[in-house]
């Protein structure tokens, strides 16, 4: 073999190292990155105390890297190689520091060319950071549950038990937007998720007392059903695209004054809540961001009729003690549409897992966080049983081939 002759590079090390941290990164991420318009990452985590309310009781800290619209979480992978990170010396490092070991080609410290042939390791990596995202994916609507206040009646009723702590400040007005992002930024995922999750469960920001909510299931039922009242007596077709505000002032009692009519201030509910139902079971390719107005909209007949049934079912039985019959469930989902839409109602309609029958004539509602917990028992139970008949079976494998 002949001899090849190679350009000696020398290796340094720098003191003290610098704290470097690896990241790899996925394709999709890389390709955003290299984009022409790159968007702004950010790096979330939830408190300690809503990452245990949400996942466990024993939940430890975490971080996720958000773009606009995906989530990735943060593992650490040890390494049995450990990387360094080099950068040209550029005539940094003096003789003084350099000494040959074993130098056979005749180089000596005064002959070493310190700004063209040294390189220096200032940092060493034993472990890298790792993108990772879950089969299940990222929600905002757990965290969201957790963080937002419940609404279940007209703030400011005599008769409710609202903490006063909990509306705010009431001194002066806050833009949505701003009270948003303020419940956002603790949520551990992509803005965009955050506003889909808001969406879900139609969340609102209460401008004037500087809060925001959470309507229960017994508020948008109720809310839903003055919708219909009030099409159907102002003659406003569901199944077209209709004005908002017309819709709004539909809903309203004879008796509310034309304040209500602006901003629902003297309304039985807010008029952000009402448009926040509204934006619900709008069309979701026509809905506009929550930072947009809200003006026109029109409903998806199936995504609506699904969602009144399950709103229905979580409002009258939410748990298996409060269980109601099917046939009187299916009447009452039925009276709850439009005349058009009631033959979109069957139980098949609904999510998976939205409801459980305690025996062959009731029904009732499951949380989705039951419905995750009860998918991932059911995904585990064929493995689990292959598991038991494999131990059962072992001393078939045990057998003797010749004694057969």
């Amino acid at each position: 073999m002949a001899t090849q002759a190679s350009r000696s590079i020398l290796f340094t090390n720098t003191q003290p190292q610098q704290g470097f941290r690896l990241l790899e990164l996925t394709p999709e991420l890389e390709e955003l990155l290299s984009s022409k318009d790159a968007p702004c990452l950010h790096i979330k985590s939830p408190s300690l105390g809503l990452a245990r309310a949400v996942l466990e009781p024993n939940a430890l800290e975490y971080v996720n890297l958000c773009t606009p619209t995906r989530t990735y979480r943060i593992r650490q992978v040890q390494s049995s190689n450990s990387l360094h990170i080099l950068q040209p010396s550029l005539g940094r490092v003096s003789k003084e520091d350099i000494k040959v070991v074993g130098g056979s080609d005749g180089a000596t410290e005064e002959s070493l060319n310190l700004v063209d042939g040294t390189v220096a390791a200032i940092a060493k990596c034993g472990s890298t950071l790792e993108l990772h995202t879950p089969q299940d994916g990222f929600s905002a609507v757990p965290f969201l549950e957790k963080s937002l206040a419940l609404f279940d009646r007209r703030v400011g009723d005599g008769d409710g038990d609202v903490d006063v702590d909990m509306l705010g400040d009431e001194s002066g007005d806050a833009d949505a937007t701003v009270l948003r992002e303020r419940v956002f930024a603790d949520v551990p995922v992509s803005s965009g998720q955050c506003e889909a999750g808001w969406m879900e469960i139609c969340a609102f920001a209460d401008e004037r007392r500087r809060h925001c909510w959470r309507p229960s299931a017994r508020m948008r039922l109720g809310i839903w059903k003055r919708v219909v009242e009030g099409a159907t007596l102002q003659g406003i077709d569901l199944n077209k695209q209709f004005l908002v505000r017309d819709l709004w002032k539909s809903v309203l009692d004879d008796d509310d004054d034309d304040e209500s009519e602006d901003d629902g201030v003297n309304a039985l509910f807010p008029r952000a809540l009402f448009e926040a139902v509204v934006r619900r079971v709008s069309v979701g390719d026509e809905r506009p961001p929550l930072s947009a107005e809200l003006k026109w909209a029109s409903l998806d007949k199936i995504e609506c009729a699904r969602w009144v049934g399950e709103t229905y079912l979580a409002a009258t039985a939410p748990t298996p003690m409060a269980a109601i019959g099917r046939s009187e469930f299916i009447n009452a989902w039925r009276d709850c549409l439009p005349e058009a839409w009631r033959e979109e109602v069957a139980l098949s309609k609904l999510p998976v897992g939205s409801y459980q029958n305690p025996d062959p004539t009731t029904i009732y509602y499951v949380e989705p966080s039951q419905r995750l917990q009860a998918s991932k028992g059911s995904a585990s139970a064929p493995a689990a049983a292959a598991n038991v008949k494999s131990t059962r079976n072992w001393h078939e494998l045990l057998k003797n081939p010749k004694r057969r």
